[in-house]
């Protein structure tokens, strides 16, 4: 802390922010920019070099000489202006903008802003001496040639890359590490004492010894070797090690689970109410391991009254465990094919938080009182121990509520009434999400099968059914009460957020939709109803699923922040996540905040106060994201494989989406994607479309579009890059009817009506 006075000035106290940041990176710190930049700023003058050392007591010549080269870069870097009277100003850059790096296979990157603003271009030299998610502070240096702001690094404030995993492979006398993350576009060099026995293309884990710098590469020592890339389980391994993934239990925690027992004790069910008598049941999938909601309705004379119980995690996780800190740290439970990372361990997860059959549970009830109409008049929340009447899977549920399945009906006759209260009031109350406009997307999600040795058997769609729809329906009524509740008590909560489209998005989108004379209403800014509408108009063509999927990707990411901004996608004014406590940090952060409601303290004396919740979100928001690249990623490995014995044979498929360089085909049946490169369309010259989405021939006039049918041949599948090359055979017939319409025109005749193909949305349904 300095204190900062003159002849002419008094100054406020300062404080270096960056304090601990300067003492980890020199052995004797000086200020950092930001405190330089903010002295002379509050200074509201130009400061000698001798004003600004006196100011901050640098008497040292060690310390002079560290902020004589400090100033001079600044100044280089456009922060300071060094005028002929000998003294420094604020120029022109000395709005800096702090980060974090986003990489690109291609060597480029971006700067996300903390800010939240636009992210920047980094070219590749700016991006040598980075790695993907370092944090920097950067200044605007300009546009690029698309218009793009670019990004000058003025200073790398943070280092988050420690270790890479990739292909480990001799070349003469030097030794590398190839990075499985392509984000990463550094190789890393490996010194022959540092290898680690490894063998040339097994899979290894480095340690990074040296970051890069603007002129030379990163330097490794290798740590781990997990094997053959293509020894089964592999992908997983890899995954978790590039992602950073936590996976192995602290030993502090492991100590403090060592009292926990399989049965609830009898005294954490004191002074709960007690549900046991409710038939409340579970419905998930087949494979689903742990239960964290169960369900009941009841008619009554007015309407009916709702109960969604969540497994009550607050109660075992408590604040400032370890527990709570590996909770905090994985975030969240990650889902690979056939194996999951869960955020809590196992005796909790599957077995005291898990609503498991015919067994003792604590939870956290809402109830809800819903009228005729389908809306929820009240609601409130209630500690409680509870038995689950019954472990049902929603195959099962669809069966005897839709088809009627006597065998099965006959089976859970005890529980029929009850089902069939839920479905009756499931009804009810889709009539409401109708009405107020909540997004409903038809997408198709898939399930790998594993066969022997954990080869991929086949890739099947995931049906959809009522009883899906039904337990969607109750946990978002669930969700949308628990964030009514805290913000009815003005707690520090953190919700779940959706924005509208973006405007660059929206004109996009509408510059297309003009294309295909159609409208979306709403102006400048359109309401879900206004989107639910326009797909409603469009559900009988035979491009449905073409603008489907372009709605889907005109919309913005949910993330989870404490400001009130609402759920576009749901049409909901506040949301929350509250009914997923095993698997989400941020729903356990919601039991809190209602339990602490229910002791009767107030908002001020809760553990986390907004700013905390700010920063929560920007972490959990992370976590998700990282989660969700890992598991793509596993998936898109796995299905590499799955196609390395299919090279040469001919598939049907549609576009599902188009670039500069080609456009990605998703075939039909198998649901997988590869790319049919640009340089592979031959006899024309092919320009990319954005606006339209297309990839037009310029002599031709064929198109190849978004959600056209085509027929093409495997030719290539790169297991490294995660890639699978297409050759295109046959066009569909909206790119041979587009190219009849171009020469149509240039005889004068008059062309066809274009047709469209279905194309299938891949985005997965996140609310």
């Amino acid at each position: 802390m300095t204190e900062i006075h003159d002849q002419e000035t008094d100054f406020k106290t300062l404080e270096d922010p960056h304090a601990l940041r300067e003492a980890e990176k020199y052995e004797n710190p000086i200020p950092s920019r930001e405190l330089i930049l903010q002295l002379i700023s509050q200074a509201k003058k130009p400061l000698r070099r001798q004003q600004i050392a006196q100011q901050f007591g640098l008497e040292s010549a060690d310390a002079l000489e560290a902020l004589r080269r400090r100033l001079r870069a600044m100044e280089r870097d456009g922060q300071l202006v060094f005028n002929s009277r000998q003294k420094y100003s604020l120029g022109d850059g000395h709005n800096t903008i702090s980060g974090r790096v986003l990489g690109h296979p291609d060597g480029f990157g971006f700067l996300k802003p903390d800010d939240g603003s636009d992210d920047l271009f980094l070219s590749p030299r700016e991006m040598k001496p980075l790695f993907p998610n370092d944090r920097v502070v950067a200044r605007v240096s300009g546009l690029d040639r698309k218009g793009r702001r670019e990004a000058a690094v003025i200073e790398i404030t943070e280092r988050n890359t420690h270790q890479i995993v990739g292909r480990f492979f001799v070349e003469g006398r030097v030794a590398i590490v190839v990075p499985d993350n392509k984000k990463i576009a550094h190789e890393v060099l490996i010194a022959k004492e540092d290898t680690g026995k490894a063998k040339n293309g097994q899979i290894v884990v480095a340690e990074i010894l040296q970051q890069p710098t603007a002129h030379c590469q990163p330097i490794g020592r290798v740590t781990e070797i997990l094997g053959l890339h293509m020894a089964p389980g592999m992908e997983i391994e890899m995954a978790i090690r590039s992602y950073d993934l936590p996976n192995q239990w602290p030993q502090a925690l492991l100590e403090e689970i060592k009292s926990l027992t399989p049965e609830v004790p009898e005294q954490a069910k004191q002074g709960r109410e007690d549900i046991r008598h409710v038939p409340l049941v579970t419905i998930d999938g087949e494979d689903a391991r742990d239960f964290d909601d169960a369900v009941y309705a009841q008619k009554t004379a007015k309407g009916w009254k709702l109960l969604v119980a969540i497994a009550d995690v607050s109660h075992y996780v408590r604040v400032n465990t370890a527990l709570d800190a590996e909770a905090k740290n994985r975030g969240t439970s990650v889902y690979f094919p056939e194996k999951v990372i869960p955020m809590l361990p196992e005796i909790l997860s599957n077995g005291l938080c898990s609503l498991n059959p015919k067994v003792d549970r604590l939870c956290m009830v809402c109830e809800m009182i819903v009228n005729d109409d389908g809306m929820v008049l009240r609601s409130r929340f209630y500690e409680a121990v509870m038995r689950s009447h019954a472990r049902l899977t929603y195959t099962q549920v669809a069966k005897m509520l839709v088809d009627g399945d006597q065998e099965l009906m006959q089976k859970h006759a005890d529980l029929m009434p009850h089902l069939q209260s839920l479905y009756a009031l499931y009804k009810t109350m889709r009539h409401q999400r109708e009405l107020r406009g909540a997004m409903d997307f038809d997408t198709q999600e898939t399930r790998i099968v594993f066969g022997a040795e954990r080869k991929i058997d086949q890739i099947v769609p995931v049906v959809r059914n009522d009883a899906h729809k039904l337990i969607e329906e109750f946990m978002i009524t669930a969700n949308t009460a628990a964030a009514k509740f805290l913000n009815r008590k003005k707690m520090p909560r953190l919700l779940r957020i959706h924005d509208g489209p973006g405007a660059e998005k929206l004109l996009a989108l509408k510059t297309f939709l003009g294309e295909l004379g159609l409208h979306l209403g709403g102006g400048a800014q359109p309401t879900p109803l206004d989107y639910m509408h326009l797909l409603d108009s469009v559900k009988d063509r035979v491009d449905a699923h073409l603008i489907q999927t372009l709605l889907l990707r005109s919309m913005s990411q949910a993330v989870y922040s404490p400001d009130t901004k609402g759920h576009f996608g749901l049409a909901l004014e506040a949301y929350a996540h509250f009914t997923s406590p095993i698997r989400r940090y941020p729903d356990l952060l919601v039991h809190r905040a209602i339990r602490h409601c229910l002791a009767g303290k107030r908002p001020g004396e809760f553990h986390y106060s907004e700013s905390d919740m700010a920063v929560l979100g920007e972490h959990c928001s992370a976590n998700e994201r990282r989660a969700d690249e890992a598991t793509r990623d596993v998936v898109s490995w796995l299905k590499c494989e799955y196609m390395m014995d299919k090279i040469g044979e001919e598939f049907d498929g549609v576009i599902s989406a188009v670039t500069g360089f080609g456009f990605f085909v998703e075939l039909q049946a198998i649901y997988v994607e590869g790319l049919v490169h640009i340089a592979s369309l031959q006899n024309d010259y092919f320009a990319f479309d954005a606006g339209r989405h297309q990839l037009y021939g310029e002599r031709s006039g064929v198109r190849y579009r978004l959600g056209d049918a085509v027929k093409v041949r495997v030719v290539r599948v790169n297991l490294d890059d995660k890639k699978i090359d297409f050759e295109l055979l046959q066009s569909g017939k909206s790119a041979k009817k587009t190219a009849k319409s171009s020469a149509g025109k240039k005889s004068g005749k008059k062309s066809e009506p274009q047709k469209e193909t279905k194309s299938r949305s891949k985005r997965r349904r996140k609310s």
